[in-house]
């Protein structure tokens, strides 16, 4: 019972699969990872509209060349684009934070201080985080042949397993909980509005969605053990809330207020995210496995490595039917 608890000492990922894709080089998965989906702020701050338009033309360069030389690609975009780089989910909470700072009828940097109790604005910035340290793993494995990753003791690796499972998981939920529960319209007739609450909860789960589809993770990595304690931190992230309810006087979320829609109302909401925690889990491990499947053993992508291996390297480790 208490086995799946330890964090083990068998090799850790031996054939890199949080490094690597079936689809793109590992140059270029670190890129689309870097660039989810860059920005050249420099333009951006002028208008949230052209976020979308610099999504759409970061979207085509990680599909778009997935055979071709990434460093060329790369040289390429630099000599024409003369602003820095920057990640699209940094940019898009950054920006949130100055506009909302700036705009007192927004509610000003009070609102700002209290977006941090909002779960939909924490696994925002915990997306953002993931891709900024997979990507470095992914580079540094692109670079060397060995991910900063491999480096890590066990117990940061192991953590690392279950971020991505957090980050491939939560964003379904708050999507649906937004656009099912809290959303009842009409559009939102301010442009930053608009923008601001489709980043967060829909393109969100685009993120999430990358990174189930294009990288080489197996669904034997999103451990059985991850789905409790995906509960254990929706259960911290319940006594945030009724924290910030304490002390600050508002409910993060209305479907939380006991007063306004009675404790069996409220705990059936609790409940009901917390299963679709569970469910959301299921899914996205049938996916990975769908994935590995077609494209694995269907098609014999194996993976794009940074140095040549040997297939039967792979089999022989168990690689390809387990989680490393």
């Amino acid at each position: 019972m208490f086995a799946a608890f330890r964090f083990g000492n068998d090799l850790w990922d031996p054939s890199y699969r949080f490094e690597t894709s079936w689809l793109l080089s590992p140059y270029l998965l670190a890129a689309c990872r870097a660039l989810i989906v860059s920005v050249y702020f420099s333009p951006i701050l002028a208008s949230p509209r052209r976020l979308f338009i610099l999504l759409s033309l970061s979207s085509r360069i990680c599909t778009t060349f997935p055979g071709s030389n990434p460093a060329l690609r790369l040289s390429q975009l630099e000599a024409n684009d003369d602003p820095p780089q920057s990640l699209y989910i940094f940019v898009t909470r950054f920006f949130i934070i100055g506009w909302t700072c700036t705009h007192a009828e927004d509610g000003g940097c009070t609102i700002v201080g209290q977006s941090f109790s909002y779960f939909t604005v924490l696994t925002y910035w915990g997306l953002a985080f993931y891709f900024l340290v997979s990507a470095i793993h992914t580079f540094t494995y692109a670079h060397s042949g060995s991910p900063l990753l491999d480096r890590f003791p066990r117990p940061l690796q192991a953590l690392h397993a279950f971020y991505y499972t957090t980050i491939t998981t939560y964003p379904f939920i708050v999507t649906i909980v937004y656009w099912a529960i809290i959303y009842s319209g009409p559009w939102y007739e301010e442009e930053f509005n608009a923008w601001s609450n489709v980043s967060q909860h829909a393109m969100n789960s685009g993120f999430a969605l990358f990174e189930i589809i294009i990288p080489r993770t197996s669904a034997a990595q999103l451990e059985w053990v991850h789905m409790l304690w995906l509960i254990i931190v929706l259960a911290l992230y319940l006594a945030l809330a009724y924290v910030t309810h304490a002390t600050q006087g508002f409910y993060t979320y209305d479907f939380l207020d006991i007063q306004k829609n009675g404790s069996g109302k409220t705990a059936a909401y609790i409940i009901g995210i917390a299963v679709a925690g569970i469910v959301f889990y299921l899914i996205v491990k049938g996916l990975i496995w769908l994935r590995e499947w077609v494209t694995e053993r269907k098609l014999g992508m194996d993976g794009k490595f940074a140095q040549q291996r040997f297939r039967n390297y792979d089999t022989e480790l168990g690689t390809i039917n387990s989680k490393h």
